[in-house]
């Protein structure tokens, strides 16, 4: 998708019960760094189950810029990095579209690289703030030459000629923050710290480590998470299965939740603990949800998740399951749209700076299909209507945002009255195959020559 392609808005109807079998697209945090990790390996990395979204493309991309070789043998991606410390300086500026992940985790990535490397993106990643990531890279000795005022993009990034290592305790919880000062700390002499006092999904721990890196984690007595990285190590190449999505896999859940009769098994789904918030919630919400043939693949534990409707009742999620469903929250204030009673979420200023605003676009969404829902700055309550009764019939504004855009486009699917949404085209960033998934599952959803 360009940065200046027209919109295409969609809208869902109310649907039959939905059923069959869905296997949704690989995770996309492991995907970009499947990407990541193994153009910086040295050797040959393979990648199966790989999330083909935009945003990940991208990163692939940037790796390519800076000297690593891809490339795609039927559904196997083969990748011979540049090695540790070895990467070349793009001859051209990084376009990471709407990747937030992707631009971030880079701007770490080369930040302690003696070379100078410019990061663009869309109307939407430009207004994102990068100083959360600047500000520790700063510490280290990077120079931000340029850069649109409030630290964000169009942005060019220095780095010096011999990193400083820093102990850095990250001030809010962001696994992408902690995860661009490892990779900084990657080509830095000495010991890079990083304290996190709340757990943040731990992919770049896991993999990193698997990939050959010197890195350690001990908790303390509070909980905190102290992780230890050792600059100018190897990295082997690795073979790496990437388990699906479980962002991707909350549409089709929810979906399957508040659509009646419907039963729906989703395959494959990552399980990681540091992202299961959303089942866990729905649980307690009422939601029938089997997790059938629990296993381990690669070092993550994934599932096979059976789902079928449910009569869900309004629960309060704590602030402190936030970082384990951070891009859920869209998705569960629909789930809550059509619950008995009320469901309160707190601590979700994070969602202020991702793709959108993201609570003001959900509680404008929720509002403009007639659902009762009330926004402060770090929460959002919503009053449900169970079956649906008067719901939807309204027009949902995504700001660019695919999660905004699914959401309500599964709000549609068991609504009184149909539910638009003013742009779809952005869904593919991560989630290029929903609309036929959805479709093959029995949902109604036009707008689109892919939707079947």
């Amino acid at each position: 998708m360009s940065h200046d392609a027209l919109p295409q808005p969609a809208t869902a109807r109310r649907s039959e019960s939905l059923s069959g079998t869905a296997r949704v697209p690989g995770d996309k945090s492991i995907s970009h760094r499947s990407f990541m990790f193994g153009g910086l390996a040295s050797g040959e990395t393979r990648i199966t189950g790989l999330l083909e979204g935009e945003d990940v493309m991208r990163t692939g991309a940037a790796m390519r810029a800076m000297g690593a070789h891809m490339e795609k043998r039927g559904d196997e991606w083969i990748i011979r990095g540049t090695g540790n410390g070895a990467l070349l300086q793009p001859e051209a500026e990084l376009d990471f579209g709407n990747a937030g992940t992707g631009s971030r985790l880079t701007m770490g990535l080369v930040g302690t690289y003696d070379m100078e490397v410019t990061f663009i993106g869309d109307a939407s990643l430009s207004k994102r703030p990068m100083a959360r990531v600047l500000e520790p890279l700063r510490q280290m000795g990077t120079q931000v030459l340029r850069a649109t005022p409030g630290d964000r993009m169009p942005l060019t990034l220095r780095g010096p000629r011999q990193a400083t290592p820093i102990s850095y305790r990250v001030p809010m919880a962001s696994a992408q923050v902690k995860s661009a000062v490892l990779l900084a700390g990657l080509n830095t002499p000495g010991v890079t710290t990083v304290i996190e006092p709340v757990m943040t999904r731990d992919h770049t721990e896991k993999m990193l480590k698997g990939f050959g890196a010197n890195i350690q984690v001990e908790t303390d007595e509070q909980g905190v998470r102290h992780i230890f990285i050792e600059g100018h190590g190897n990295l082997t190449g690795q073979v790496i299965a990437v388990p699906g999505d479980p962002s991707s896999a909350a549409f089709p859940l929810v979906a399957a939740l508040i659509v009646p009769g419907s039963d729906v098994t989703i395959e494959n789904v990552l399980m990681n603990p540091t992202r299961t918030g959303l089942i866990t919630t729905l649980l307690e919400m009422g939601a029938r949800i089997d997790i059938v043939n629990p296993r381990n693949a690669g070092g993550e534990d994934v599932a096979d998740l059976r789902v079928r409707s449910s009569d869900l009742k309004g629960v309060s999620v704590p602030a402190e399951r936030a970082p384990s469903m951070i891009d859920e929250y869209p998705v569960l204030a629909v789930a809550a749209s059509f619950a008995e009673g009320e469901t309160f979420m707190h601590g979700l200023e994070e969602l202020r700076v991702k793709e959108s605003d993201r609570l003001a676009a959900v509680a404008n969404g929720l509002k403009a299909n007639g659902v009762d829902c009330t926004e402060t700055e770090t929460a959002l309550s919503v009053r449900g209507i169970p079956g649906g009764k008067g719901i939807g019939g309204g027009a949902v504004e995504t700001h660019l945002d695919h999660r905004i855009a699914m959401s309500f486009l599964i709000m549609g699917l068991a609504s009184e009255k149909p539910v638009t949404v003013d742009d779809k085209t952005m869904i593919a960033t991560s989630f290029p195959e929903f609309m036929g998934l959805m479709a093959d599952l029995g949902a109604l959803i036009s707008g689109g020559d892919e939707n079947r």
